[in-house]
């Protein structure tokens, strides 16, 4: 068991999650991204309130919500697509991976993704297959994750993805009681396989009112796909919403949701 009693001093001490490119339209440059003073996002993170995220006034009920979801971060091209996201004013859910946050530098990335306003999601610990796991190892690849995440930004995941899609009744059961309510998707890049921005963004452009978007943010090329998505969901009339956004509210701890 590794010990999270770090202070905030301390893990604020670094900044940066591996290389930070500058996200552009079909590249990917070396230029670090101005990001938020480690004091300022500090000050933020210890004014989040209990019921964080707050959603902001968007009814989906009404509205063309699609919600983009990043998994298996955070990673080397994560603070380039948080940048990209800021600046199209875009919110959207990563599902982290407990020991990608253990290897955030300083928990930045991790504690960016809170300050900025997306959801932050539960992917377990090691992305392992969690039908197959013990009781034991299960009730850890879950509770790990969260209280990691909780010691770094002062939040506990509400959502979570089962890796690989993969669940079944005892996941249910676990993610019940830590809280989690399980996070699929409607639409597959799979950007894991195809590595070709183009086809990325033209499979996340299928997207449909209500889906839930399934990407992976560390991956280059999918970020360098993000440009041209926003742009293809912006000319479709769709509002980019978190996932709590998208349902209006947290959804139930232990129920599987795809899309709305």
């Amino acid at each position: 068991m590794w010990a999270w009693g770090v202070s905030l001093a301390m893990l604020m001490a670094v900044t940066g999650c591996g290389a930070r490119p500058v996200v552009h339209r079909g590249h990917v440059a070396a230029r670090p991204p101005a990001v938020m003073d480690p004091g300022k996002l500090a000050k933020k993170l210890e004014s989040m309130q209990p019921g964080w995220p707050r959603a902001r006034r968007i009814d989906c009920a009404h509205l063309k919500c699609v919600a983009l979801t990043f998994d298996d971060g955070p990673g080397d091209y994560t603070d380039g697509l948080l940048d990209l996201l800021r600046d199209r004013g875009v919110r959207a859910t990563f599902f982290v991976v407990g020991q990608m946050v253990a290897a955030d530098k300083g928990g930045h990335c991790t504690r960016r993704i809170v300050a900025e306003g997306h959801e932050i999601g539960n992917h377990s610990w090691s992305h392992l297959s969690l039908p197959e796991l013990s009781d034991h190892a299960l009730r850890f690849q879950l509770k790990h994750t969260g209280d990691l995440v909780e010691s770094l930004t002062g939040v506990r995941m509400r959502v979570m993805r089962p890796p690989y899609g993969a669940t079944s009744r005892r996941v249910a059961a676990e993610a019940r009681r830590e809280g989690l309510a399980q996070i699929l998707w409607s639409v597959d890049t799979l950007d894991w396989r195809d590595r070709v921005p183009a086809v990325v963004t033209r499979r996340a452009g299928r997207a449909g009112v209500g889906a839930i978007v399934l990407m992976h943010d560390i991956h280059r090329t999918t970020v360098e796909a993000v440009p041209g998505l926003l742009d293809l969901l912006a000319k479709k009339g769709y509002t980019l919403v978190t996932i709590s956004e998208l349902y209006g509210r947290t959804p139930a701890p232990g129920r599987m949701y795809t899309a709305r």
